[in-house]
C-alpha cells in the first residue's frame, strides 16, 4: 500500500490556544503553509501519467479528480456479446403441416377438429381470449390482480433495480460531515504546584470538518459490478414475465381440466341413467319369467361399476375448483363463481407460429438465462479487477479552534488531500482462484443457456406434434361416440325383440361409456395443447406491460 498526501496545516498557532512549539509534520506528509504557496508537488501516477497538485485547495482537488476520471476509462474482463439465435429455419424435421382430420369431422359443439398454423404470426398478449370464454377471461384477470406470486415477483424486480441504483452511487464522490468537540489536557499539569491555576492546562477544541472521498474506478471493477447487478435486474424482469406466463397458463389449463372433468362426469351419469333403465327393464322381464336371474345380476354389477367411477371424478372436480380458487388469490372457502364446460370453450383454429429466429427473444426463460450469462461475464471482470491496484482519494477540510466563535477565523482553517493505492502482493492465490471460479461460472451459465434454448425448441416441437395428433384423435373419438351410440340403440331394440342376449347389451353400454369419456378427454387435450403452444412460444409478453410502476419515493433525504 502506498500513499500520497498533500496537507495544508492551520497557522503555526491555533487561534486562541496555548502557546506551543512550532507545528509538526507527519512522516510521509508534505506540509504546505502560506510562505510556500508557490510550491508544487508532483507525483508520477499509474501508467506514467503526471499528476500535478497545486497548493491551492480547489486546484489540487480539481487536478486529482481530473486525473482519476482520466484513469477510469477501461474495464477489465470480457465484454458481453449477446448470443445469436440457432441457425435453423423450422421446428420439426420436415416442413410443418397443419393438423387435420382425415374426414374434416366437426364436433358436436360445432367446432371443427381441424386447425391451421400461421407461420410468422405474432402472439397476442392476451392469448387466452382466443378461447372466447367470458368466464375464463374474468378468472385470468382476477388471478393477475390478486395472486401473491406476482406481487412477490414485482418486489423482487424492484429490489434488483434499487441495488443497481445503490451500486451506481460508488462511481461518484461522497461527502461526509465529521464535526468534533473535545476537551484537552495539556502536558505539564503534574509538575505544577497545586497553588497554581490548573485551568490554564485545560481547554476545549472545536473541529468542524468535511471529508470528500472518491474511489476512482481505474480498472472498471465497480462498473463490472454495476453490469452484474443490471444483468440480475434483467433476469428478475424475465422471471416476472415467466411468473405471469406460468400463472395464466395454469389458470387456462386448470379451467380446461375442470371442463374435461365435468364432461366425464356428465358422460358417466348418462351411462348410469341408461344402465338403470336397462336394469329396470331386466327386473320387469325377470318378474315375467322372460330372462334368468343371472342377467339381472350382471346388469346390477355393470351399474355398480359405473357408479363406482363417479366419486373419484367428483373428488377431482372439487380439488380442481380449489386449485382455480387458489390461483385467483382466494381461500378455498371463498370459491370462485366461474364454472367451465367444454361446450363454452371455442377451439382456436388459427394458431400463430413464430419464426425460429424469434423464439430466443420471446421465451422468458431463455431471456432470463441470457441475463445470467451476462451476470457471470461481469463477475469475471469484477474478479480480475480485484487482483489489480485499488485507488482512493480523500480530501478533508475544516477549521480547528478552542472557541466556537473562532472556527470562522482564516487562521484556524486546514485541509488535506490524500491519495492512496492498495495492491495485493501475496494472498496465497486467493484472488486468482476466485477469478478461476468466476470463469468457470461463466462457462456454466453459457452451458445452461444452451440447454434452455434446446428445451424451448423442444417445447414448441412437442406442442406442434401434439396438435397434429389431436386433430385425428378428436375426429376418431367423435366417430366412435357416434358409432357406439347407434350400436347401443340398435342392440337395445334387438334385445327387446329377443334377438340378442343381455351380455351384448352390457358390452354396447360399456363401449358407449368408454367412447364418451375418451371423446371428452381428447377434446380437452386439444384445448390444452393449443394453450401449450402459446406458452411454448413465449405467451406474447412483449405485447403487454406487466411491470407495475414503483411506489412513489417520499423520503426527502434519498440522496444520503
Amino acid at each position: 500500500m502506498s500513499r500520497m498526501r498533500v496537507a495544508r496545516a492551520p497557522g503555526r498557532h491555533v487561534a486562541g490556544g496555548p502557546q506551543r512549539g512550532s507545528g509538526t509534520q507527519d512522516r510521509g506528509t508534505v506540509g504546505l503553509t502560506r510562505p510556500s504557496a508557490r510550491t508544487l508537488y508532483q507525483e508520477r501516477g499509474f501508467g506514467g501519467m503526471m499528476v500535478e497538485l497545486a497548493p491551492n485547495r480547489c486546484g489540487r482537488a480539481a487536478a486529482m479528480l481530473a486525473a482519476a476520471l482520466s484513469l477510469s476509462a477501461c474495464a477489465v474482463g470480457p465484454n458481453y456479446v449477446p448470443p445469436e439465435a440457432p441457425p435453423v429455419g423450422r421446428y420439426t424435421k420436415e416442413p410443418l403441416k397443419n393438423p387435420s382430420a382425415a374426414d374434416n369431422i366437426r364436433t358436436r359443439q360445432g367446432g371443427s377438429a381441424d386447425q391451421s398454423f400461421v407461420s410468422g404470426a405474432d402472439i397476442p398478449g392476451q392469448w387466452w381470449t382466443l378461447f372466447h370464454s367470458k368466464a375464463l377471461n374474468q378468472l385470468v384477470e382476477q388471478a393477475l390482480a390478486n395472486n401473491p406470486t406476482l406481487e412477490a415477483a414485482q418486489a423482487s424486480l424492484r429490489i434488483a433495480q434499487q441495488n443497481v441504483l445503490a451500486q451506481k452511487g460508488t462511481l461518484y464522490p461522497s461527502l461526509t460531515a465529521t464535526p468534533q468537540a473535545q476537551g484537552v489536557l495539556a502536558p505539564g499539569l503534574d509538575l505544577q504546584s497545586p497553588l497554581n491555576n490548573q485551568t490554564n492546562y485545560l481547554y476545549s477544541l472545536y473541529t468542524p470538518q468535511a471529508v470528500v472521498a472518491y474511489n476512482p474506478d481505474v480498472f472498471g471493477g465497480n462498473r463490472r459490478q454495476i453490469e452484474s447487478l443490471e444483468a440480475t435486474t434483467e433476469n428478475q424482469r424475465f422471471q416476472l414475465e415467466a411468473a405471469y406466463l406460468s400463472l395464466t397458463a395454469n389458470v387456462v389449463a386448470a379451467a380446461i381440466q375442470e371442463a374435461a372433468l365435468r364432461a366425464q362426469i356428465d358422460a358417466t351419469r348418462k351411462v348410469i341413467q341408461a344402465q338403470t333403465e336397462v336394469l329396470q327393464l331386466f327386473n320387469k322381464q325377470l318378474s315375467l319369467g322372460q330372462i334368468a336371474g343371472a342377467d339381472v345380476v350382471q346388469q346390477q354389477a355393470a351399474l355398480a361399476l359405473s357408479q363406482q367411477l363417479l366419486p373419484p371424478l367428483e373428488k377431482q372436480l372439487a380439488q380442481q375448483r380449489n386449485l382455480l380458487t387458489a390461483l385467483a388469490g382466494r381461500l378455498p372457502s371463498d370459491e370462485i363463481a366461474e364454472t367451465f364446460q367444454l361446450s363454452a370453450l371455442r377451439l382456436p383454429t388459427k394458431l400463430p407460429v413464430s419464426l425460429p429466429s424469434r423464439l430466443v427473444q420471446q421465451r422468458p426463460d431463455v431471456k432470463a438465462a441470457e441475463a445470467l450469462v451476462q451476470q457471470a461475464s461481469a463477475s469475471v471482470g469484477v474478479a480480475v479487477a480485484n487482483r489489480l491496484p485499488q485507488f482512493n482519494l480523500t480530501a478533508t477540510g475544516g477549521s480547528s479552534a478552542v472557541k466556537i466563535a473562532q472556527v470562522a477565523n482564516p487562521g484556524a482553517a486546514f485541509f488535506s488531500i490524500i491519495g492512496q493505492a492498495t495492491a495485493p502482493i501475496f494472498d496465497a492465490g486467493t484472488l486468482f482462484r476466485r477469478q478461476r471460479a468466476a470463469e468457470e461460472g461463466l462457462t456454466q451459465a453459457q452451458a445452461q443457456y444452451k440447454a434452455t434454448v434446446i428445451t424451448a425448441f423442444q417445447n414448441v416441437a412437442d406442442a406442434l406434434r401434439a396438435l397434429q395428433a389431436d386433430a385425428k384423435a378428436v375426429a376418431a373419438a367423435e366417430a366412435a361416440v357416434s358409432a357406439t351410440n347407434q350400436s347401443l340403440g340398435l342392440i337395445r331394440k334387438q334385445y327387446t325383440a329377443g334377438a340378442v342376449t343381455s351380455a351384448q347389451v352390457l358390452i354396447a353400454q360399456q363401449g358407449y361409456l368408454s367412447a364418451l369419456i375418451t371423446s371428452a378427454a381428447a377434446r380437452a387435450t386439444q384445448y390444452g395443447d393449443s394453450a401449450a403452444l402459446f406458452v411454448a412460444l413465449g405467451g406474447g409478453w412483449w405485447n403487454r406491460n406487466d411491470v407495475a410502476p414503483p411506489p412513489p419515493e417520499t423520503d426527502p433525504l434519498k440522496f444520503l
